[in-house]
């Protein structure tokens, strides 16, 4: 067997569930899980819900929090996992490793067990390929969750934007949203069809934007972002293709327009890299 040293990585402690930016802790291992269901939520967004093992960490998890899918190598029918020892994950010699992906749980539903994860397909990546051709008994494994969740779930107001790939992630962060709370929500799809039904708890405003050409990723959320008027308090989150997520940050904070502690950004993924790194803030 190979080793691969154990890694402290800070997970997703957030504001009223006891957790800031997050001490570290040991990741979990993962746990083989099975497809119990597949549906398509909109032309390139499947929802997959998937079962087994001991899932109840989700029913605490932040919202936006991310997982690590482990798919199965050409030919077998489920994916090789790594044994934990004190000196980190041991991989067999003798098995292929998995396809690793990361990605964002839109819902756990703790009466079934059952954990639902939505896969936007863009691309020719292996995951997406996964999910278009993914059944029910199918098996994969699952790490997590992990991520940090930064901003501030008592907040008032909040002004929120996404493309395709953070619709799991902005429909868990409305489902955690109070009452009392305002959002406008801006996200940036290719066209009306990958419009989807989303609701929260708080007063939320949907603006859907249609991308103008198919290579100008984030060009109507920048736009809505320069266009915003955004009120003193309010908390700013946005995820969507990483330069664009970089471009939004810059003018949000030009001029003190959102302070830095208000805005929580994410690059979800980049043009031309195949697996983009799941700490990707922008704040570099």
């Amino acid at each position: 067997m190979s080793i691969e040293a154990g890694e402290a990585r800070p997970q997703g402690g957030f504001p009223g569930r006891g957790g800031g930016r997050g001490g570290g802790r040991r990741r979990q291992p993962p746990q083989l899980v099975e497809v119990v269901s597949v549906s398509l939520v909109a032309p390139r967004l499947v929802s997959v819900r998937v079962a087994g093992g001991d899932l109840s960490r989700f029913g605490e998890a932040a919202p936006t929090s991310h997982i690590k899918v482990f798919l199965p190598a050409p030919g077998q029918d489920s994916p090789t996992l790594p044994v934990m020892t004190p000196e980190g994950r041991a991989w067999p010699d003798d098995a292929p490793r998995p396809t690793v992906r990361t990605y964002t749980t839109r819902s756990y539903d703790p009466a079934a067990g059952a954990l639902e994860v939505q896969f936007a397909l863009h691309g020719e990546g292996p995951a997406a390929a996964w999910a278009q051709r993914a059944k029910a008994g199918d098996k994969i494994a699952i790490g997590g969750p992990g991520g940090r969740f930064a901003a501030d779930l008592g907040a008032r107001h909040w002004w929120i934007a996404g493309d395709e790939s953070a619709l799991p992630a902005v429909g868990s962060l409305l489902d955690a949203l109070p009452a009392a709370a305002t959002a406008a929500v801006h996200l940036e799809v290719a066209g009306a069809a990958d419009e989807i039904p989303l609701t929260s708890p708080a007063k939320a405003t949907v603006s859907w934007h249609h991308r103008r050409d198919p290579g100008a990723w984030g060009a109507e959320l920048y736009n809505a972002a320069v266009s915003a008027v955004i009120e003193p308090d309010t908390q700013v989150w946005v995820a969507c293709e990483a330069s664009a997520m970089r471009r939004i940050r810059r003018q949000l904070l030009d001029g003190q327009r959102v302070p830095a502690a208000s805005l929580v950004t994410r690059g979800y993924w980049r043009l031309g890299i195949a697996d983009h790194p799941d700490h990707d803030y922008g704040e570099d």
